[in-house]
């Protein structure tokens, strides 16, 4: 027989479970995920969602995030950057934004990413606009 989640949940309340549990998040955050997923929710909803990567050379790349329509203009979307640069740290963030989205492009913006070359066709077909906020020094 299989052991449930309350013989698990046991071992991780004693002195040596918490002492492992507390091993395991100090080694995730000094090697952090190279995936990054936010969702939220409003109530049993989702209304928006914000992922990116970290590449092997350290460079993270931010998409695609979304919010919809009415969940826009309540700082959901800056709560969801704010918690992006966290996991982004100094690193060099690029994107690329529908180049006729001018509200994205606006929010983009403000939170400190530049337009960054000329317009390409993403997948040969949408019109986009790379941006970038580049490496910086945490200190």
């Amino acid at each position: 027989m299989r052991p449930g989640i309350r013989e698990h949940r046991g071992s991780s309340a004693t002195a040596e479970g918490i002492t492992q549990w507390r091993e395991f998040i100090e080694v995730a955050n000094q090697h952090p995920a190279p995936h990054f997923c936010r969702v939220v929710r409003s109530e049993t909803e989702i209304v928006g969602y914000l992922c990116g990567h970290q590449d092997e050379s350290g460079s993270v790349t931010l998409g695609p995030m979304y919010l919809l329509d009415h969940a826009q203009g309540h700082g959901l979307g800056g709560y969801m950057m704010t918690e992006f640069f966290t996991w982004a740290g100094p690193s060099r963030i690029r994107l690329g934004v529908a180049d006729y989205n001018e509200r994205a492009i606006r929010f983009y913006q403000r939170h400190g990413l530049e337009i960054a070359g000329e317009r390409y066709l993403w997948r040969g077909r949408m019109p986009t606009l790379p941006m970038t906020r580049e490496a910086h020094d945490c200190s």
